[in-house]
């Protein structure tokens, strides 16, 4: 039988009902994981649940391992439900397949193959011993979940970008005045501080940094395991030093991404303010270049100058979106130098989630090209 006979099987109702719970308990590693990817198990017997396991920590065991500790030898003849091909190379911990293989699986049900080509493998090992292995089971989940890590496996040399406003409904980020606190309820915030915890960098325009006093740090249920860094747009070189995201940079890094025009004066003020300096004349290049400095995913906030740039040059990824139940009328839009479009050529996005955030009204909408 070949590897292509296996590997895209017709699911069965109880397959995707076993591998949402694992993507689920992949979730929880979020932002303490990285650079490996978020990783749920199950192990099923009959129709019962013997073990589970995620991967809850980098360096920590692996996902299949803890949940087949758990199953002991109820894992015998059992199926393994996991969201990603099980590692066959020794790193921090040993190949997940000797754990499998030891623990006498009959079955593995795996939503995506690894794309690391050092961890990868692990299918064809257990193929060729008689286990039987189908993939693709829910596989759009599990890719959404890890997109950061899948991208940094691609063939693109930037980092991954994500968007997240909070929009009223007349599409606007900010009133006439500027103020922006608050568009959203204290829920959707605390949501938004988890969010941040899975990313390299959070970023926003300078505009956006002195407007709203952005710290742009993690304060929520999640404390990442490497706090991510701090990006500002900063074409002019408008920025002072002296706002309140420069006062802790030793601690949590800042990195401003300035252009040709900005004056030496300015940008050395920045220095001395403990920030580090990207010069980039394009949205591309400073993507590229943060890709290279360890910043291979990018939450950005805002603003709405900054937010349209990067979607007119294609360069976002996906959008969190939270649309909040008030009306700004002449506010600051979401979207700015979209030019106009008519509506047979304009772009057209799918939503891939959409969910309540609270009672106080948020929706979020996710969206993907």
């Amino acid at each position: 039988m070949t590897a292509d006979a296996v590997v895209r099987p017709a699911s069965s109702p109880d397959d995707r009902h076993w591998m949402r719970q694992a993507i689920e308990l992949a979730e929880r590693g979020w932002g303490r994981v990285h650079p490996n990817p978020l990783v749920g198990a199950l192990v099923v017997q009959g129709d019962a649940v013997v073990g589970e396991g995620w991967h809850a920590e980098y360096g920590a065991a692996h996902a299949e391992a803890v949940a087949l500790a758990e199953a002991g030898e109820r894992a015998r003849g059992a199926t393994l439900y996991v969201s990603l091909e099980p590692c066959n190379h020794h790193g921090k911990q040993p190949p997940c397949v000797d754990a499998i293989l030891a623990a006498g699986i009959a079955r593995v049900v795996i939503a995506s193959r690894d794309p690391n080509p050092v961890a990868s493998g692990g299918l064809e090992r257990l193929q060729a011993v008689g286990v039987r292995v189908d993939v693709g089971i829910e596989e759009a989940e599990e890719r959404f979940l890890n997109a950061r890590f899948h991208h940094s496996h691609s063939s693109s040399d930037r980092a991954w970008v994500a968007v997240k406003l909070a929009v009223s409904m007349d599409g606007c980020i900010a009133d006439a005045a500027g103020s922006s606190r608050w568009l959203s309820g204290d829920a959707a915030r605390g949501w938004v501080h988890h969010l941040r915890a899975g990313f390299g960098g959070i970023a926003v325009g300078a505009h956006t940094a002195i407007s709203d006093d952005a710290r742009l740090t993690v304060r929520g249920d999640v404390t990442p395991r490497v706090a991510p860094m701090r990006v500002l747009f900063d074409r002019s070189g408008t920025l002072t030093g002296t706002e309140r995201i420069f006062h802790d940079s030793a601690s949590v890094p800042v990195l401003v991404v300035v252009g040709a025009e900005a004056a030496p004066e300015r940008t050395t003020r920045l220095v001395d303010a403990g920030a580090m300096l990207l010069a980039a004349e394009t949205l591309g290049e400073a993507l590229t270049a943060m890709r290279l400095v360890g910043v291979d995913s990018l939450l950005v906030e805002g603003g709405g100058r900054l937010a349209g740039a990067l979607l007119e040059a294609d360069l976002v990824d996906r959008i969190y979106q939270v649309q909040c139940p008030l009306w700004l009328g002449d506010g600051i839009r979401a979207w700015q130098g979209l030019g106009q479009p008519a509506i047979t050529t304009a772009r057209r996005w799918r939503v891939n989630r959409y969910s309540m955030l609270s009672s106080e009204g948020d929706a979020l909408l996710v969206l993907e090209p």
